[in-house]
């Protein structure tokens, strides 16, 4: 079966195996989405964490996935080691930001089209696992009541992450949104050239949770019109959304998730979508099964379609089914269901 858009997966450091390959092959994806983060802390690795992925690195990640039949369509996350300080605006920001640009050219070398990354100081917090899904299945969930105290960000700490462990007492203190934009702006206006000239897009994930300020820092693209400012503020084909529709359907805003699929998909701008679907709205909401949330899919589907979107659609999540492989039931039953409905769809039905 041949679609134009294009069924993947997601897959952490942990589950880039050749059995997990096949896998996804098996059940429908023919792309992947790479999920790097601890990567570059692997054992066996020989180069410190601190040392960029090689070329070498991910020339035979590609190679393990060509080899069962999937193409490496994008990275998501940079390593908080490889960029703190360009999220900090601190000493090592200039060194930090060669090592992203290389990568960047290396992507390029090897075909990778996408990087995604989420411009934020705290990224995913406040995360708790509910058994409210389908027939009392696990998923993730964001629930004001259960979530722990926001406390400052300690100083050697990103993304809940320590890269300085032997930082001194204190905190960040308070960052402004508007701060974290100036930031965002001048990443991107440094990177673009790089990013264009690889033929590599720059995809920025949405605030998740999507609320204006986490642990004292502000947020970025919290509500769906927000990606337009993004957008806007380096206007080129390589500057996108890496569309995490989940989120978009858990924020408050002027737009819905339907108009934000078919405003972002209209411009051309969306690099690639986590498709998954929810139940309520910040700041209570948890994940469901791919066709028993809020959302609508079919519908969502018709309009990425309706709109000449021929990118890549990984499920993201999936609540973790009652059986010896968890993940993999989950991911099975959503692939299987997006591939069955894109078919549909795409068949004029």
């Amino acid at each position: 079966m041949t679609t134009r858009m294009k069924i993947g997966i997601g897959m952490y450091p942990g589950l880039l195996t050749t059995d997990n390959f096949r896998f996804a092959r098996q059940a429908g994806a023919t792309h992947v989405v790479g999920h790097l983060p601890g990567f570059a802390h692997r054992e066996g690795r020989g180069l410190p964490p601190e040392r960029m992925w090689t070329e070498e690195e991910l020339a035979g990640l590609k190679q393990a996935m060509e080899q069962e039949g999937l193409q490496f369509a994008a990275i998501e996350n940079f390593e908080v080691i490889h960029w703190y300080d360009v999220l900090l605006d601190g000493p090592r920001r200039d060194e930090q930001m060669e090592g992203l640009k290389e990568l960047l050219r290396t992507m390029g070398l090897l075909g990778i089209a996408v990087m995604g990354y989420s411009f934020s100081l705290v990224n995913v917090w406040g995360r708790v696992t509910v058994k409210q899904a389908r027939g009392g299945a696990e998923s993730p969930g964001f629930l004001q009541q259960q979530a722990p105290a926001e406390t400052p960000v300690p100083l050697g700490n990103v993304w809940n992450t320590v890269y300085d462990p032997d930082a001194p007492d204190g905190t960040l203190g308070e960052v402004p949104e508007e701060v974290m934009w100036e930031r965002l702006e001048r990443f991107l206006r440094e990177l673009m050239p790089v990013a264009e000239t690889a033929g590599v897009r720059l995809a920025m994930h949405p605030a998740d949770p999507p609320l204006p300020t986490l642990r004292g820092t502000g947020r970025l693209v919290y509500r769906p019109e927000h990606y337009q400012r993004l957008l806007d503020l380096v206007p080129s084909y390589h500057n996108a959304a890496e569309f995490c529709q989940g989120t978009v359907a858990e924020m408050d805003g002027t737009m819905d998730v339907y108009e934000a699929i078919r405003t972002y998909t209209a411009q051309n701008r969306i690099a690639y979508v986590h498709l998954r679907n929810v139940r309520g709205r910040v700041p209570n909401y948890y994940e469901t099964f791919i066709d028993d949330g809020d959302v609508d899919m079919v519908r969502a589907l018709r309009l990425y379609y309706d709109n000449g979107y021929d990118g890549v659609l990984i499920p993201d999540h999936s609540p973790a089914m009652s059986c010896a492989a968890p993940w993999h039931a989950g991911m099975a039953y959503a692939l299987g269901w997006m591939r069955g409905v894109i078919r549909m769809i795409e068949d004029g039905g």
